[in-house]
């Protein structure tokens, strides 16, 4: 069986996630790291699914690696830097809805683009490269400038390119820097996966209806704007449609809903389903993850779903 070949790019951190009574729970998590271990459980055998950082020698790292590899994602383009280590998040949490404290000044993914061929090299073959906004933000002038070649590069080979922007102002040093990264980042973009609110507060939008007329208009044939709890709007070539998000009961936080809906999206288009089932696949994994605390949806969930697109896609 023929597998999808799939690199992601960006930071794994060190997470602490409250479970209530004042504890935490470690784990590990980074937006699109959470993307890339969710679509390692969605594709199972179907997917080779990599994930490209750069981490410590520190025991963090160590398990960090571990905990990837044992849940099906291949390491085998993760470097290592004996000078820095993996940044580190707190969540706190008002009600469901989640702020971040980080410390991530000497995170080794800083430098995971520094080298131009290196990130080529590593991004291969891949039929598949997701990148997101803190990807952009993190690795600075000059890995931006390495990443956007390399991502052009694949682009020449056929690969596929998704981008979530994931707007995190305050790790930009402005916002005209903010949007010109943006710019050159949507001009090697085939699949955009916005959060409606991050686009009105960046660009001034007024709808995810504005938001996905403003990137066809800047060439990007593939949009999905993620609205909370709103209507999930999408286009596809020239099919554009809106689709309602069921209510989720028992919410319990939302931090990783749309990385899990990016996960969720992606898998379904890669197995060749229609616009419209790519997103209420996406909208089923955020539901999942929105139940637990922290940003991994449990694999038993993500099992029902991945049969269900596995029995339509033999179907």
């Amino acid at each position: 069986m023929a597998q999808h070949k799939i690199t992601c790019i960006g930071e794994a951190m060190l997470e602490f996630a409250p479970v209530g009574d004042g504890l935490f729970r470690q784990g590990f998590a980074g937006d699109t790291m959470n993307t890339c271990w969710h679509l390692a459980q969605l594709l199972g055998d179907r997917g080779q699914v990599r994930y490209l950082t750069k981490v410590g020698t520190d025991p963090y790292s160590d398990r960090l690696l571990t905990f990837l590899a044992s849940d099906g994602v291949a390491i085998d383009r993760i470097a290592r830097d004996p000078d820095r280590r993996l940044g580190l998040y707190v969540i706190d949490l008002n009600g469901t809805e989640r702020s971040f404290t980080y410390w991530r000044d000497t995170s080794a993914a800083r430098r995971l683009a520094d080298d131009a061929v290196q990130i080529e090299t590593s991004i291969g073959s891949s039929e598949l490269v997701f990148v997101s906004g803190i990807t952009l933000a993190i690795i600075e002038d000059q890995g931006r400038r390495n990443l956007f070649a390399a991502l052009s590069g694949a682009r020449s080979r056929g690969a596929l390119v998704a981008f979530d922007p994931n707007v995190r102002l305050r790790l930009w040093p402005d916002e005209t820097t903010v949007r010109a990264a943006t710019a050159e980042m949507l001009k090697v973009t085939d699949i955009a996966l916005p959060s409606f609110d991050d686009e009105a507060r960046l660009w001034g939008d007024t709808s995810p209806e504005a938001t996905v007329a403003r990137l066809s208009a800047l060439g990007v044939t593939e949009i999905v704007v993620k609205d909370g709890a709103g209507d999930v709007v999408s286009k596809r070539g020239q099919e554009v449609g809106s689709l309602p998000t069921p209510p989720v009961a028992g919410i319990r936080d939302t931090t990783g809903a749309g990385d899990a809906f990016n996960a969720g999206y992606l898998a379904a288009r890669l197995m060749g389903h229609s616009r419209t089932l790519c997103c209420v696949t996406g909208q089923s994994v955020a539901a999942e993850v929105l139940k637990v605390f922290g940003a991994l949806t449990p694999k038993e969930e993500l099992q029902t779903i991945r049969q269900s697109l596995f029995a339509r896609a033999n179907g």
